[in-house]
């Protein structure tokens, strides 16, 4: 069954829905997982989106979205000069991604204090996304939901004690996705929910034994 978003599409600026604000969603969860604005992005591009993305717009709806836009952003058509007074750094390359969906955009993003943030995703029609890898870790994320994401050392106990936290916080776990490199080393667990969750609950997070990183990623829309 189609919801009216699937139907219509979304509201947005641009010729094309999955380069124009499918794009714009991308940018826009890379920054998301950077946590912040980014001094340096360097973009690459498979299939449609390295064939095409000037002459639809990509280039200006990614870096759009890595600047924080939203998709009925009017701002999006002067994202790239927008992007330089910001002091943002960008660059675009063309690539071969074996496998990877036609409309496929890998991000490289430098914050201003040097954390960086490895994101890849695909447009895939309508204006929707989906986030297929977060730095090292294949991951499936699209953006309809708040998550957390927590990298963890691959040992019994720790995804009881994240899901106990939520669980008195009154939130609900939509999906749940956990990888890992190597069993008893390090690992990942992304959990979507069905509210976005209060700062406190991933600070609790953070604090669990075996835990080295922790944030959360607001829905998109």
């Amino acid at each position: 069954m189609h919801g009216v978003f699937d139907i219509i599409g979304p509201v947005m600026i641009g010729p094309s829905s999955s380069h124009t604000a499918g794009a714009v969603r991308l940018g826009l969860m890379a920054r998301k997982v950077l946590g912040g604005p980014a001094s340096r992005a360097g973009i690459l591009l498979a299939g449609s989106f390295a064939q095409t993305y000037r002459g639809h717009g990509t280039d200006k709806a990614l870096i759009a979205g890595v600047l924080g836009m939203q998709p009925d952003d009017e701002r999006i058509r002067d994202s790239l000069s927008i992007a330089k007074e910001q002091g943002l750094e960008f660059a675009f390359q063309k690539t071969d991604i074996p496998g990877a969906h036609p409309n496929t955009a890998e991000f490289h993003l430098t914050s201003f204090n040097q954390n960086s943030a490895v994101v890849r995703g695909a447009s895939v029609g309508g204006g929707n996304i989906i986030i297929t890898k977060i730095n090292d870790y294949d991951v499936e994320i699209t953006g309809r939901y708040p998550a957390i994401v927590a990298i963890q050392h691959d040992q019994p106990g720790v995804i009881m004690n994240i899901t106990s936290i939520l669980g008195m916080g009154g939130l609900n776990i939509a999906f749940m996705h956990v990888s890992r490199k190597n069993r008893g080393e390090e690992a990942m667990t992304i959990l979507e929910l069905d509210e976005e969750p209060l700062p406190g609950i991933v600070d609790a997070i953070k604090n669990i034994d075996g835990i080295s990183q922790a944030f959360s990623i607001p829905a998109i829309g």
